[in-house]
């Protein structure tokens, strides 16, 4: 396959590309096709690696409504309404609704996602399922599983047995809930039982970390120690910590000396943190949202993600990352020209980062061919028209193809 004239990760330079035996192997300011090669005339469009969804939960996808709407908006009724809906779980129920999402995500031009998956379920539904449904759809999406203990680890009946018993079958992460726990003792516990799992079964972890506006809720702290005095740390992950929205700034500048040191990723799910961030505030109301644009600026990675797709969090979403990333960037005041041509980043390489999957994820000569094609000629304007992938690529050949739609206009 050759892609002709494109801007590669949104470079002003025009290049073509060559993928053979599933591989980039070319690149070039121009490049002749060999017979019978297939041709795709880039237009001088935007070429990147395929997005990446760093945090989604593809258990809970399509039930919002069931068994009722999360009318307050808040997290802890969205858990309440979730702990219904899953006693009705089956292998087939999970599986039929990720795979609508899934194919919905490849047509955004997704192909890595990091699922989390609810391990607070004596049967291990959810876990089953989306285990079966990532061997099934290994040829087109990169699929890793967390196990993630919606209700607790220490405050759930087995909770820590449960956990285990996820890594046995196959979960790639370990995640946790530390300020869900019944007080910050266990939350604390809990993250140490999480690390020791982590090394005990050689995997990564993601931790839902502080998502709650109490500027009291302070495992973030526990979490980037253990991530530095164990040696794990990129290996880490916080996802959420919107609690550090309302820290104080002095503890921050503090704090943010032993996120440098932990080497740890973030993920802040901008959509749904800033809809259930701030409940409980009348005037002034906070975002809901960590410090995107802080860390950033300390060099610490963050990536982005959808969180939730029409569930008890979540009544909207549709898999598309220009989403998240069109919210991200206004919420944390990330508007500057160079930042948004920039900001494709936290939905391609800083999350290649947090997934670990950067020795196998770029375009570059050697690396699996696989790449997006947006319909702009930078990222400055795919980002403010939400512009179609134009193709969607693994391995050279195309999985998702997308027809641009056409408007006219009759004035008189």
């Amino acid at each position: 396959m050759l892609i002709k004239n494109v801007h590669i990760n949104n470079r002003e330079q025009l290049q073509s590309i060559r993928i053979t035996k599933g591989k980039f192997t070319q690149i070039e300011t121009t490049l002749t096709p060999e017979k019978g090669e297939e041709v795709i005339e880039g237009n001088g469009n935007v070429l990147l690696p395929p997005f990446i969804d760093s945090h989604i939960h593809l258990d809970a996808t399509l039930t919002a409504g069931q068994p009722e709407w999360n009318q307050t908006g808040t997290l802890f009724d969205g858990i309440r309404i979730w702990s219904e809906r899953k006693k009705e779980l089956s292998i087939q129920d999970v599986k039929d609704r990720a795979r609508k999402t899934i194919y919905q995500q490849l047509k955004y031009g997704i192909q890595f996602v990091r699922s989390h998956v609810d391990t607070t379920d004596p049967q291990l539904i959810a876990l089953q399922g989306l285990l079966e449904l990532k061997d099934e759809l290994k040829k087109v999406v990169e699929l890793q599983l967390v196990a993630f203990p919606q209700e607790g680890i220490l405050s759930f009946p087995k909770g820590k047995e449960l956990l285990e018993q996820s890594l046995k079958e196959g979960a790639d992460v370990v995640g946790g809930i530390p300020h869900y726990e019944f007080n910050h003792f266990y939350g604390a516990d809990s993250l140490k039982y999480i690390v020791k799992l982590a090394e005990k079964y050689n995997v990564l972890v993601d931790v839902h970390c502080d998502e709650i506006d109490d500027p009291a809720t302070r495992n973030l702290e526990v979490l980037a120690t253990l991530a530095y005095e164990t040696g794990l740390k990129d290996r880490v992950t916080a996802s959420h910590t919107t609690a550090m929205g309302s820290y104080n700034d002095a503890y921050t500048y503090k704090l943010f000396r032993l996120l440098k040191m932990s080497q740890m990723n973030f993920v802040s799910n901008p959509l749904v943190n800033m809809h259930l961030g701030g409940r409980f505030d009348t005037y002034p109301k906070r975002r809901g949202l960590t410090r995107v644009k802080e860390l950033t600026e300390a060099d610490i990675n963050v990536s982005f993600g959808e969180d939730d797709v029409k569930d008890p969090w979540n009544p909207l979403g549709n898999g598309n990352m220009l989403d998240p990333l069109q919210m991200g960037v206004y919420a944390a005041q990330l508007m500057g020209y160079e930042q948004l041509q920039n900001s494709f980043n936290y939905v391609t390489y800083n999350a290649a980062k947090t997934l670990h999957v950067s020795d196998h994820y770029g375009i570059a000569v050697g690396l699996p061919g696989n790449c997006i094609l947006l319909n702009g000629k930078d990222f400055y304007n795919v980002l403010n028209k939400h512009a179609e992938v134009l193709y969607n690529i693994r391995s050279g050949k195309i999985i998702a193809k997308t027809v641009p739609a056409q408007s006219k206009l009759y004035l008189d």
